[in-house]
């Protein structure tokens, strides 16, 4: 006991209170099913992740829903043949007890108990050993095997299923392995469309994933292992089926329809899970066939357009009941393999026109589509800063599908036709956005603008960005017909390879920043690399001189720390139209005790690491973080959000940052109002190619502390760390860098992690002949804040 008073005093010195993310287990959360629930209803779901162990708090985004947790379910367990036959036995004793259908009632915790308490003492058919505890079979230390009388009828499924039914020849994957049960309560007035869970277990908070609010009746496949199950029932749009693709799964379902219904059958899929790090393609490609009552296949889909999540249009030849079969496009299945399918007659738009507008200017887009009510709808265009917005129709409780459009700052025009030669091309002036479309298969669109030489300009498409299905090709000319640059997909590496935004994987969006050779008149040649074209096909295209600007990104998107301690994460920078500046950080509203250190990302640099300190004492709630970078741009300070966002790994190799609605912050520990270490040094701190620089930090003073000792955590290449030196309150050491290895010039932040050293439990008796000498263990007391530094270029 006063060895772990003595640990826990070490660590009130608020260096930090966790240890290092480098080999800390996170929980992570790797799924839900089902992925979103009716408004109005009660949903029990499943959470698939790693390290959920004990999960105690849920948390979800937006108003009138609450979740909170049921249990850990753990892992799935092999059982042998004794333990098989004595968890059905005990099953069937407490389902004979009518417990499961008094526990399907609101407020029936623990009613299988209840229930399970009538069958005591009774005998049924050969269970003349099972009562005798002596003769009882032991079943394995599992949380669902232990509190076999206690468990809900949502608990007794997912046994059934997971212990009994599963697929022998899977493949287990640790990242999915553990299971929780949530309860979800979601309100009549419950805003539709996505919100975001996250857990909370001793171990931190977890990463968030998207469950979504729906608006018409919701159901669950009836047997997730076997379809003739499933067959018999015949569902009624509008109906909305949530299900899993299990390994070697293919699921059915069947619907009554009318002659002449349009139904719109919509899968969601990879929205759900965007990203898997260990499946190639990286997430589960559904695909969706139908069936007529002949069991004619009548329709097919694997994706729409360039989204890989499928999407039916069906009008009903005749009155009967259809089939509808999804599974994976290359027959794979695992327990993320989550889908929600709606069929409902239900508006869905498929393009619009113009893709946007000016900021602050009434804009009125044109619609297609299925199953319209109207024709145009008013995009919301006031000015709050944002570029991409999203807008739905909502016509007599039918929602339709969301669709992007852009808001810009610049003057905006019209393409007018003909416009495919240079003879009639129209003079642009700048800068300008024109909104226009490739309105048929092989059409060119070609816009003249007046340029001095010597000048940049930019030229840039807005399209697939936006969901139109143009793949595009740009190119300037001279007057003469000569080729001065071209682009057709313009990928930003933010910052490192492979790396991207959101779950955009194919960047079929061009962008030219072109040197203009001399002053004349330049042509853009803009058209659809495939020769595609339709009145789907819109886009924004840009011309103008440079507009530098930037956009900027955190990860993670859930951070848990202690009280008073402090952690690093990342904040990167997209720049835009050759913005190099730096740009300066800092919390946007003050939230009492946090404190950031380091923020500035240097110019040229695409991200930097930062730390942020945690208040005093510990949070009750949890708290959402909204931080703010602002740069001076021609004479302007501009001022941008910072996204919050998850690194996610695609398929081994590829790197993308999905962005969350919200940066939530757990604080717990205890309440401590030591002083933080404070960097006494100036800073930035400037170190020569080949020599070092002391650093000190003032620490508070504790007398058991007698040694410490520093590691730098990713530092940059030759930069390394000497001579640590700890004097009453005064920690010292230095930083050199490397003249051969060091990169001149570059700069940021070092983030420093500080270890004391536990000496072992000494050995008495046998074991000190039997064992060697136990070596002293590092014990990780967290990071320093962070220390800008510039390595000097000579």
């Amino acid at each position: 006991m006063k060895k772990l008073m003595l640990l826990a005093a070490v660590l009130a010195l608020c260096l930090a209170a966790a240890r290092s993310q480098s080999v800390r287990r996170s929980p992570n959360m790797g799924y839900l099913y089902p992925g979103g629930g009716e408004q109005g209803k009660v949903v029990y779901v499943l959470v698939g992740g790693q390290n959920l162990w004990n999960a105690s708090k849920a948390y979800i985004t937006g108003e009138g829903v609450k979740v909170t947790v049921v249990r850990y379910l753990g892992r799935v367990r092999r059982l042998n043949g004794e333990e098989r036959k004595e968890v059905k036995r005990r099953l069937d004793l407490l389902k004979a007890a009518g417990a499961d259908r008094y526990a399907r009632s609101d407020g029936a915790d623990g009613a299988a108990n209840a229930a399970a308490k009538k069958t005591k003492g009774k005998k049924g058919k050969n269970d003349e050993k099972a009562e005798d505890p002596k003769d009882q079979v032991k079943l394995p230390n599992h949380p669902l095997l232990n509190a076999l009388d206690s468990l809900t009828p949502v608990e007794i499924e997912f046994l059934e299923n997971e212990f009994f039914k599963f697929n022998r020849k899977a493949q287990p994957n640790s990242q999915i392995a553990e299971t929780v049960l949530l309860k979800v309560t979601i309100a009549r007035d419950a805003l539709p469309g996505d919100r975001e869970i996250r857990l909370q277990n001793s171990l931190g908070l977890t990463n968030p994933m998207c469950f979504q609010v729906g608006v018409i009746p919701e159901f669950k496949e009836e047997a997730p292992y076997d379809n003739s199950a499933n067959a018999k029932k015949v569902y009624s749009p509008p109906v909305l089926l949530n299900g899993q693709i299990k390994p070697g799964d293919i699921d059915r379902f069947k619907f009554r329809a009318k002659k002449d219904e349009q139904l719109v059958i919509e899968v969601v899929a990879r929205h759900l899970v965007p990203y898997l790090a260990d499946a190639v393609p990286g997430w589960f490609q559904a695909t969706v066939s139908l069936f007529d009552p002949e069991g004619r296949e009548v329709a097919y889909a694997d994706d729409f357009r360039f989204n890989p999540d499928p999407v039916l249009f069906f009008k009903i030849p005749e009155t009967g009941v259809y089939e509808l079969e999804i599974r994976d496009s290359i027959y794979r299945g695992r327990e993320d393999f989550v889908y929600r399918i709606t069929i409902a007659e239900k508006p869905f738009i498929k393009s619009l026109f113009p893709l946007g507008g000016k900021a602050g200017e009434d804009v009125i887009a044109a619609i297609d589509g299925w199953n319209l009510p109207v024709e145009k709808l008013t995009l919301d265009t006031h000015a709050d800063g944002s570029t991409v917005r999203r807008t739905a129709i909502n016509f007599q409780g039918r929602i339709s599908n969301c669709v992007p459009y852009g808001v810009g700052e610049l003057t905006e025009t019209f393409e007018s036709e003909p416009n495919d030669t240079i003879v009639d091309a129209p003079l642009v002036k700048l800068p300008q956005v024109v909104n226009g479309r490739i309105g048929v298969p092989g059409d060119k669109d070609l816009f003249r603008f007046r340029g001095r030489g010597g000048e940049t300009i930019i030229v840039e498409v807005f399209a697939r960005r936006l969901h139109s299905p143009l793949d595009s090709l740009l190119r300037i000319t001279d007057e003469k017909g000569k080729m001065v640059a071209w682009n057709d997909d313009y990928v930003s590496k933010e910052g490192f390879l492979h790396k991207g935004i959101g779950i955009l994987t194919h960047y079929a969006d061009s962008y030219l920043a072109a040197r203009l050779p001399r002053s004349e008149i330049f042509t853009v040649h803009l058209i659809d690399f495939r020769g595609h074209g339709g009145k789907d096909h819109g886009y924004r295209l840009r011309i103008s001189r440079p507009q530098p600007d930037f956009t900027l990104h955190m990860t993670p998107s859930s951070i848990t720390m202690r009280a008073r301690s402090t952690l690093p994460v990342t904040v990167h920078v997209l720049r835009k139209d050759g913005f190099t500046g730096a740009v300066d950080l800092a919390l946007k509203e003050s939230l009492e005790g946090f404190v950031l250190h380091g923020g500035r990302i240097p110019k040229n640099q695409e991200s930097v690491r930062v730390t942020l300190t945690a208040p005093t004492a510990p949070l009750e709630k949890l708290v959402t973080l909204e931080l703010v970078g602002s740069a001076r741009i021609g004479g302007k300070m501009i001022e941008r959000p910072v996204i919050p966002a998850e690194e996610k790994m695609q398929a081994f190799l590829f790197r993308h940052l999905v962005p969350s609605q919200e940066m939530k912050i757990a604080v717990n520990g205890w309440k401590n109002r030591t002083p933080l270490p404070e960097i006494a040094s100036k800073l930035p701190l400037r170190i020569k190619p080949g020599r070092s620089a002391r650093i000190r930090i003032d620490i508070p003073k504790r007398n058991d502390l007698a040694k410490i000792f520093l590691k730098l955590d990713n530092p940059p290449k030759g930069v390394t760390l000497h001579d640590v030196k700890l004097s009453g309150t005064k920690l010292t050491f230095r930083l050199k860098a490397d003249r051969k290895e060091a990169p001149r010039g570059v700069a940021g932040n070092l983030i420093v992690e500080a270890f004391m050293e536990r000496k072992p439990k000494k050995a008495s008796g046998k074991e000190k002949t039997r064992k060697p000498p136990a070596k002293p263990q590092k014990v990780s007391l967290g990071y320093l804040p962070a220390i800008p530094f510039e390595i000097a270029r000579r």
